[in-house]
């Protein structure tokens, strides 16, 4: 078994790893860390079950540490040391389900106890989880796909709902006497890797886990009945016809099921009761919504209505957060931040622009999928964008690569069972990067074929140069060889010729025993009398005049 100490003071690790009897307690693989972000990289690859932790660190502080073990590492187990008897960091401590609140200076016997309980409280949960998922698997033999669909046409088949609820009245499914009903939606995440896992990456294994945990808590009572809805995306729902029991108490106990054996809490929409089975469709609309406008900041509210009115009852039961009141975030607030962070080529100043977003995007207090999901299309948006303003017409193949990348790197998922600023600042400021990355090795490939087109230029300036035969030549587009004279020097391609010859005429007249007839064939002017109107143009003198105030 595996353990993590974490402390800013070396001394205070130092005194943990002296003060525990690791060998009673079977720990025989002692890790440290720095700050609570280190400690996050380390549990990344270590995963250890128990976790010795200071609540005060300059660099990732102990609450944040504890929000993430508790949304992406929930098994290991948890102990605070700390030197300050603050009630709120004493309740933060119990809300993340930490085993003890140690204050220093740490004695022995109180850390041993606590290391104790928490092993002990590991092993029984490892063991029941792998008897459930045993359990699971076997269940997995006879799927009720059958029974799931005709559920699922109650909510998608209105034409036929009343055919479908008969049937399913007459294989005693659902009760004879049901007039109304209330429908949940359960929050699915075909992202959560860490899920899959625990089902050899099985999707309809783990959803028909998470199916039997449900009727579990619902099925024996005969309250209502969970299954698999199959008229869209991935989607579990539970169908109740009883409520007499409140559904935040409810679902609250499906949660504990769910952690005791998936280690991971779901989230649930909740639709107000209608009649059934004609209001269902719409009765699934308002749990949908629900859940995509939840407020991801409240990491401990599960429950989640739809912003319609509720019946009284429901609003009595309902501990939704409030919405915030500020105005709402837009990603407009920010875009010139990362325009400037993507072009200085800065990691540090890519990074404090991807925090900028994040501080942003919450600083209303609220931030639901819904938000989410209008912010990321806003960040491919400004990167389509800002591709076109530096390439120009050839950044179309670049705007599909970029895309293409995406599959390789995207975003967290909006919806999923668990959300992390951490996760979305760390997305942004990777594809910040990848963006200026790449807009600097196109540039550069651009500045390094602009060198070789002028070097051609200045070496063939007499011939008839065309713009067309220069693009050939370097095996680009005309438009590209146009825009790119255009940014470097302001001044089309013919001008910039005709600028050369220009010059290197200055040069030829310098010397007396050349006549202008053969300057002008030298620098690319077949007729001398259209040479001796460029020249004028472009410096205001005749040639025959440069010569003469050159020999004054």
């Amino acid at each position: 078994m595996k353990a993590l100490i974490v402390d800013d003071e070396a001394r205070v690790r130092k005194a943990v790893r002296l003060l525990v009897d690791w060998e009673t307690h079977d720990i025989d693989d002692i890790l440290e860390a720095g700050s609570g972000n280190e400690a996050i990289e380390i549990m990344r690859e270590a995963k250890p079950a128990l976790v010795i932790m200071d609540m005060m660190m300059e660099s990732g502080s102990g609450i944040e540490l504890m929000t993430w073990v508790n949304e992406f590492a929930g098994s290991a187990k948890f102990i605070v040391v700390s030197g300050h008897n603050d009630f709120d960091f004493v309740r933060q401590t119990v809300l993340h389900g930490g085993i003890d609140y140690i204050l220093k200076p740490i004695e022995a016997e109180a850390i041993n106890a606590a290391v104790g309980k928490a092993v002990a409280a590991w092993r029984s949960e490892e063991e029941d989880r792998r008897q459930r998922q045993k359990q699971s698997i076997r269940l997995n033999e006879f799927k009720p796909i059958y029974g799931e669909k005709l559920l699922s046409a109650l909510i998608d088949d209105p034409l036929n709902a009343e055919a479908s609820i008969r049937r399913l009245q007459a294989e005693g499914v659902i009760p004879g006497n049901t007039p109304t009903s209330q429908l949940i939606l359960v929050q699915t995440d075909p992202g959560n890797n860490p899920l899959l896992k625990r089902f050899g990456g099985d999707s309809e294994l783990m959803y028909y886990a998470i199916v039997n945990i449900c009727n579990e808590f619902v099925q024996p009572s005969g309250k209502g009945i969970a299954f698999r809805y199959w008229g869209g995306p991935p989607e579990i729902a539970i169908l109740l016809w009883d409520t007499r029991e409140s559904v935040i108490e409810l679902t609250g106990r499906m949660n504990q099921g769910m952690f005791h054996t998936l280690q991971f809490r779901m989230h649930f929409g909740i639709s107000s009761r209608g009649r059934l089975p004609a209001e269902l469709p719409s009765q699934r609309s308002e749990a949908a919504e629900a859940l995509l406008h939840r407020n991801l900041l409240r990491h401990e509210d599960y429950c989640h209505y739809p912003g319609s009115p509720l019946h009284s009852a429901e609003r009595k039961e309902k501990t939704a957060s409030p919405i915030g009141s500020g105005p709402r975030p837009l990603f407009a607030h920010v875009q010139e931040d990362w325009r400037m962070a993507v072009i200085s080529g800065s990691a540090e100043v890519m990074s404090a622009a991807a925090q900028n977003w994040i501080d942003e995007l919450s600083r209303s207090g609220v931030v639901t999928p819904e938000m989410l999901n209008t912010w990321k299309s806003d960040v491919f948006l400004f990167r389509s964008r800002l591709v076109r303003e530096v390439l120009g017409q050839e950044a179309e193949e670049m705007v599909a690569r970029l895309e293409q990348d995406d599959r390789l790197h995207p975003a967290p998922y909006a919806n999923g069972y668990s959300f992390s600023l951490f996760a979305w600042r760390d997305w942004s400021f990777a594809l910040m990067q990848r963006l200026s990355q790449t807009l600097t090795a196109q540039t550069g490939k651009e500045r390094h074929s602009m060198n070789e087109i002028v070097k051609y230029i200045e070496q063939n300036y007499p011939s008839d140069l065309s713009l067309q035969e220069v693009a050939g030549k370097f095996y680009v587009s005309r438009e590209y060889v146009s825009r790119r004279f255009k940014q470097e020097y302001g001044i089309n391609f013919s001008d910039y010729i005709v600028n050369i010859r220009i010059e290197k005429a200055k040069l030829l007249l310098e010397n007396p025993h050349y006549k202008l007839s053969q300057i002008a064939e030298m620098v690319g002017f077949h007729d001398v009398k259209y040479f001796s109107k460029v020249f004028k143009k472009q410096t205001g003198s005749t040639p025959k005049d440069y010569r003469n105030q050159l020999n004054a």
